[in-house]
């Protein structure tokens, strides 16, 4: 769908328009080297074995059984991942959200 004119309509006008207001978000916009720490701290956490392996196995699974539009992969409380509508997944886990039995 593609808007022709001076004034292209926006299926949302106020996509994009976040610039990350967290309180983690403006500290480390705030403190450089803090974010520095926190980035050579995540570079080396992810790429030791454990982590690699974990992404191998999510990968995998998407390639197995890949998502339909509007469909996420989630964990189970079992521990095994299975497909769940987006909106009930990503709503579960929020700030200050209930878990749920899935």
């Amino acid at each position: 769908m593609a808007a022709s004119g001076k004034n292209p309509k926006k299926r949302n006008s106020l996509a994009g328009t976040s610039k990350g207001q967290s309180k983690s978000a403006k500290y480390f916009r705030e403190h450089p080297e803090a974010k520095a720490k926190k980035d050579a701290y995540n570079k080396a956490y992810h790429a030791t074995p454990e982590r690699k392996s974990y992404r191998a196995k999510l990968n995998k699974a998407n390639r197995d059984t890949p998502n339909s539009s509007g469909v996420d992969k989630s964990h189970t409380k079992g521990g095994k991942l299975t497909n769940e509508n987006q909106s009930s997944n990503r709503a579960r886990n929020g700030r200050g959200g209930k878990a749920k039995k899935k």
